[in-house]
């Protein structure tokens, strides 16, 4: 096998978001939670892609992109985020997350605290953060404690149903 993690290239930016909804779209149907909507609308990987010092990745394995990510530098604070992660549907459980966050901290050693969130239903995720990557949940935002750097607000969108329930905040501080 082999995996590489290059800069995306303009000319695969369409496919690119195109798998990434994919895969967002079918991590929360694998949940417990009955999908009306979408899960990540393209509005909020333009807003990841032109936030100052975002980079964005895609994962090969011979050639073939198999995932992605979009992380976000700064270079003077190195309080680094990971904006999204995704590995493309199909093939999911075979290293290839891990594969990316390994190149991802190897690309950027200056970094001395990664941080990320992911949606409470979405215990994969969780799992992967957490007992993979190294990431602790230092926050959980939820309607009653609602994320102050959240541009749109969106309280109004945690559910009674628990499906929508709120977002884990994880920092990785790196040794």
């Amino acid at each position: 096998m082999n995996f590489e993690l290059i800069p995306l290239c303009e000319e695969h930016m369409q496919q690119f978001k195109k798998d990434m909804q994919e895969s967002f779209q079918r991590g929360a149907a694998d949940g417990s939670c009955e999908i009306k909507e979408e899960i990540l609308p393209e509005s909020h990987i333009d807003n990841s892609l032109s936030a100052e010092g975002a980079v964005a990745y895609e994962a090969l394995i011979d050639g073939e992109c198999v995932g992605g990510a979009i992380v976000v530098i700064d270079e003077e604070t190195q309080h680094n985020h990971l904006d999204f992660l995704y590995v493309k549907t199909g093939t999911q459980s075979r290293g290839v997350g891990m594969a990316i966050w390994t190149a991802i901290e190897k690309l950027h050693p200056h970094t001395r605290v990664w941080e990320t969130c992911t949606p409470y239903f979405e215990k994969r995720n969780i799992h992967f953060y957490i007992n993979k990557c190294g990431f602790h949940a230092v926050e959980f935002f939820n309607r009653y404690h609602i994320d102050p750097n959240d541009p749109d607000n969106r309280a109004e969108e945690f559910s009674e149903d628990g499906c929508f329930e709120g977002m884990f905040r994880f920092e990785k501080v790196m040794g």
